[in-house]
């Protein structure tokens, strides 16, 4: 009984104990440093550990996951890492206290916590500020702050062994230009701010101390550069870490930080890739040896070993792959084999002037899919099994010596580590199938129950449907997706998605979808009407080819979204972004198709994008595009051949332009705060002398006159210039643009997120002017736009011979190029710059717990402008409209809220309110508002809309102007997971309720009945007095996603 008390009071006295934080040192004598922890010898076997599914980047964080998600990642890794000998890891400072404790408590590791201390930007003053002045007292202060912080929140946690400020933040100090060597050392800007950095990483680690810091503390440095500034300016900092990328051997990095700076050294980043650059092939058995020998190296300079007695241990780089590291925003479900860098150190692929650092291979475990959660499995390298013997040396053991050290090395077989893991990389690659596997399956399964008054919709299903809705009442749909992928080679990847109708429902309000291709069709023959049957029941949905190879990127894609060009050259637009979101399903659009090129050494800098719909509208066309930075001058020329004429197109906002021949030239460059940007274009070559109709005013009783294109009307320039003055930044542009001298609409943002921009059509001079001025959190930004066409639009009304010209029939059109006098004021509140209000994944990274943008914008428009093209009945035949709309200003305000409340609820909400005009030839003028919500809470997802007196979801409903005075819809669901803001939706069950009111404006509207003047009636929707339709859905779906 005595026992058994004992037992539960030494447990109980236990418990607490273990949960106390850990008394971490530093220890000094003759043999050497050690880092002590509860006064015992520890040596860091450490990794960088970090955790990105794959199609993921870096706006991903584990941490702002649900609870049971972060421990299912965690609980799977974490063993795995103790398996091999793993104490401790590195983290940045998005991982809360709770789970560098959970860490530690369930498996024994440690975490060294890192700030990057503005190493990748930093909000000064309400500016998102991309790099980084540390002379600056105002990025001191903030810095010096976030150092304090780290103490206040973290310090005392169970399991925090260290603090480690920066990310080789010496790397980041050369952006603010070329060092040339006919400049000293000394005298260098990269110099100058070195010595402030240095002096703020010690003034940091100065107040830690003052705050009862409980680790030491560390800085991150990017190898020995700048060595001599650290040991003059960092006397307080305890430990220097390195990130040290030098192959096989640290050379003499240890001694020289004993000589010159007196500090321990710890490794916070080295490794090798696992990829071959020459071979193309993965290289497990060259990683593993590397580090075997960089550990060697670690051990035999620990302290009491004989040798420089500085080092600490390390953090091998890193546990798993990172695929979504060489392009970031794309390609994140693709393992590239992109060479990015060149190190001579690693002699097992370097070949004198080609890059051989393949960025995405750097990890001692291979990745496998996801799951609908994000937790993935991983496959151990060869490099595992190494470390995991590796680490089973204690360079601080009795009687330790050199010898021992090397010979215990000398005894862990890297073969048997080969062999080890190969039946983890055939386990990798059954998951994988290199030669064919499923990458999506995914349904959906909907009912549609709907009703309408007073229009045109039968409320029973005529035997003979020739329009859609067919009818009112119940009915329901299925859809299925099924892909196939190939990985032949690591760097050769292969897709396939079909698409796979059961019924398909014919009552849905809104008649215009993907799946509405399976719907029976009907033709009429000498009067009677055949049934074909339903058409394409299995389709082709989208398609992409990968070759990563040694003098290119190849990438085919059909119905996969590319980028544009904007930010590598194309300054006038000419490849423009093909990213159609739901608007892609809705109206079948199959662009874009083709295939891109982007070649590498010799060939670097020059991209070829060919094939028959590069994007919506598209003609048949082959762009090359070569740009290159050549000293301080960025340079890039663009030739685009358009091979055939497009005839047909699937929506009235892409619509085919004429077949063009064109070429651009662009320089720019920086000089201190301004940059400055050159381009001519040439154009239309293939429209010279094409005749054209003009007048001298705009009446419709002006004398038409007839002219001819002349090789003048295809040359165009432009200029542009962007002041940055952190919280005053600035531009300026103009551009005169021959009447052929067409390029594209402009898909780069210019300081912030204004709406006004420079339409990319010729026949146009314009000016553009703005500038964002920040107070605080707040920006202010107004923006100004003129624009006026060299020919101007041809009147509405106009007597024959004369007509509206357009650009089917007519080498020009004004239509975006427009007469415009027009202004814009934009406030921003955005708290958390990093997120930035304006990026195009926003929604999904926003973090701030409140941020909204107010625009409003108005806009003189003196004159009419030339016919648009429509889309007739057939979905895909054009016409040009006999009209216009009229000269009208036209003004519009928009709002948008973004807030991140907590990690389980958010909401993103949008209102407007303005006029607008149809793209057709209706005169009416609408005055239209609404806004929509999106809200997320834990798994349960709520999107909503209101309009009023808006168009209608379709191009046709703008193009005719066809409104509704109140338009409705809201959608509940509730998913397997937490949903996310962008990207593919996950397993779900919802409902959807849409409702929507009809007037004489409306389509579908029937008012009344009334005599056709032959004994019958017809039906009018223009009937004084009539009361207003309406048509309702009630939807219900269940969808899975299994991939």
């Amino acid at each position: 009984m005595k026992n058994i008390i004992q037992f539960f009071l030494l447990l109980l006295f236990s418990v607490p104990v273990l949960a106390q934080y850990q008394k971490v040192t530093l220890f000094d004598d003759r043999s050497g440093t050690k880092l002590l922890v509860n006064g015992k010898p520890f040596m860091v076997n450490g990794m960088n550990w970090d955790y990105f599914p794959i199609g993921s980047n870096y706006s991903y964080s584990l941490w702002s996951q649900p609870d049971d998600i972060i421990k299912a990642a965690l609980d799977q890794d974490m063993p795995l890492l103790k398996n091999m000998g793993v104490n401790a890891i590195r983290q940045h400072i998005d991982i809360t206290p709770k789970w560098i404790k959970y860490i530690y408590e369930k498996y024994g590791i440690y975490t060294m916590l890192y700030d990057s201390f503005g190493r990748y930007g930093l909000t000064v003053d309400g500016v998102w500020v991309p790099n980084t002045d540390y002379s600056d007292p105002r990025t001191k202060a903030i810095l010096l702050e976030e150092a304090r912080r780290l103490v206040r929140e973290y310090d005392k946690t169970p399991g925090l062994l260290l603090y480690l400020l920066g990310n080789e933040n010496n790397y980041g100090l050369f952006w603010q230009g070329a060092e040339t060597e006919d400049i000293p050392v000394e005298d260098r800007k990269s110099t100058i701010q070195a010595v402030h950095l240095y002096n703020v990483f010690n003034e940091a680690a100065v107040e830690m101390k003052k705050l009862g810091a409980s680790c030491p503390i560390a800085i991150c440095n990017g190898d020995l550069l700048f060595l001599d500034i650290i040991a003059k300016e960092c006397k307080d900092i305890d430990i220097l870490g390195i990130n040290c990328y030098r192959g096989e051997s640290f050379g003499d990095l240890f001694s020289r930080v004993k000589n010159e700076y007196g500090k321990p050294v710890l490794f916070t980043e080295f490794g090798s890739d696992a990829y071959n650059s020459v071979t193309q092939s993965e290289a497990q058995k060259e990683q593993a040896d590397i580090l075997l020998k960089n550990w060697a190296e670690i051990y035999l300079n620990a302290a009491g070993v004989g040798n420089s007695g500085n080092s600490l241990g390390g953090f091998t780089f890193q546990f798993t792959d990172g695929w979504w590291k060489f392009m970031q925003n794309s390609n994140l479900t693709v393992h590239d084999t992109n060479a990015s860098w060149a190190n001579g150190g690693y002699l097992f692929d370097y070949v004198e002037g080609e890059n051989n650092m393949n960025e995405e291979w750097f990890g001692i475990c291979a990745k496998g899919k996801p799951d609908s959660r994000g937790i993935y499995e991983n496959y151990p390298r060869a490099a595992y099994y190494v470390l995991k013997d590796v680490h089973r040396i204690d360079p601080y053991a009795p009687n330790t010596t050199t010898a021992s050290i090397i010979n215990r090395i000398a005894d862990i077989n890297i073969m048997g580590s080969v062999l080890s893991a190969r039946s983890d990389k055939a386990a990798l690659q059954g998951e994988k199938n290199k030669l064919i596997s499923l990458s999506q399956l995914r349904g959906d399964f909907t009912t549609f129950y709907t009703g309408a008054k007073n229009t045109t919709t039968p409320g029973t299903r005529p035997e003979v449907p020739t329009s859609f809705p067919s009818s009112t009442g119940f009915d329901h749909m299925e859809s299925f997706y099924v892909g196939i992928e190939s990985k032949p080679a690591e760097n050769v990847h292969a897709e396939v998605t079909v698409n796979v109708l059961g019924n398909v429902a014919e009552n849905p309000i809104d008649e215009i979808f993907y799946e509405n291709r399976g719907r029976t069709n009907y033709i009429n023959e000498n009067g009677e009407y055949i049934d074909l049957g339903p058409l394409e029941r299995i389709r082709l949905y989208s398609a992409s080819f990968d070759w990563d190879g040694k003098l290119f990127n190849l990438s085919v894609f059909f119905r996969k979204p590319h980028y544009h060009w904007g930010y590598e050259g194309d300054f006038f637009g000419l490849y423009q972004e093909a990213s159609y979101g739901d608007n892609m399903d809705i109206y079948g659009g199959e662009a874009p198709l083709g295939c891109e090129i982007q070649g590498k050494k010799l060939f670097s800098g020059f991209k070829l994008a060919f094939g028959p719909e590069l994007w919506w509208g598209a003609n048949p066309a082959l762009l090359l595009k070569y740009y290159r930075t050549f000293g301080n001058w960025n340079f890039g020329g663009i030739f685009h051949y358009d091979i055939d004429q497009r005839k047909e197109t699937v929506t009235s906002f892409a619509i085919p332009l004429p077949k063009n021949t064109r070429a651009s030239l662009m320089l720019q460059r920086r000089f201190g705060r301004l940059d400055i940007t050159l381009g001519g274009l040439w154009s239309g070559t293939t429209l010279v002398g094409r005749e054209f109709q003009a007048t001298t005013e705009y009446s419709p009783t002006a004398t038409v006159y007839q002219d001819v294109v002349k090789k003048s009307d295809t040359f165009g320039g432009k200029l542009k210039m962007i002041y940055s003055g952190g919280n005053f930044n600035a531009y300026a542009q103009g551009a005169i643009m021959g009447l052929v001298a067409s390029g594209g609409a402009d898909n780069t943002r210019t300081l912030t997120g204004w709406t006004l921009k420079d339409s990319g059509s010729g026949n146009q001079s314009n000016v553009l002017a703005g500038f964002t001025y920040q107070i605080g959190n707040f920006q202010v930004a107004p923006n100004f736009l003129w624009q006026k066409p060299l020919v101007g639009p041809m009147p509405n009304g106009i007597e024959a011979p004369g007509r509206l010209r357009n650009i089917l029939d007519d080498p020009f059109a004004v239509r975006s190029n427009r007469e415009t006098t027009a202004g814009e004021l934009l406030l921003t509140y955005d708290p958390t710059p990093g997120t930035w209000m304006y990026d195009w994944d926003n929604d999904e990274t926003e973090d701030a717990p409140f941020a909204a943008s107010l625009g409003f914008v108005y806009r003189h428009l003196p004159t009419a402008q030339d016919a648009a093209i429509g889309i007739l009945a057939d979905g895909r035949s054009t016409f040009a409209f006999a009209a216009s709309a009229p000269a009208h200003d036209l003004w519009e305000t928009n709002l948008k809220i973004t807030s991140r409340v907590t990690k389980d609820f958010g909401f993103i909400a949008n209102a407007y309110l303005g006029t607008a005009q149809a793209n057709g030839d209706d005169e009416r003028l609408i005055k239209r508002g609404g806004g929509d919500l999106q809200m997320i809470y834990k798994k349960i997802r709520l999107n909503a809309a209101l309009k009023f007196n808006d168009w209608g979801p379709y191009d046709y409903h703008r193009d005719f102007n066809l409104t509704f005075p109140f338009q409705c819809m809201v959608d509940l669901s509730t998913n397997l997971f937490k949903p996310k803001w962008l990207g593919p939706l996950s397993t779900r069950v919802g409902i959807r309720g849409t409702y929507r009111t009809l007037d004489k404006y409306s389509n579908r509207y029937v008012a009344g009945y009334v005599s056709d003047g032959n004994g019958g009636f017809t039906e009018s929707a223009d009937i004084i007095g009539a009361p207003n339709g309406n048509e309702w859905e009630i939807r219900t779906y269940i969808s899975f996603s299994l991939f």
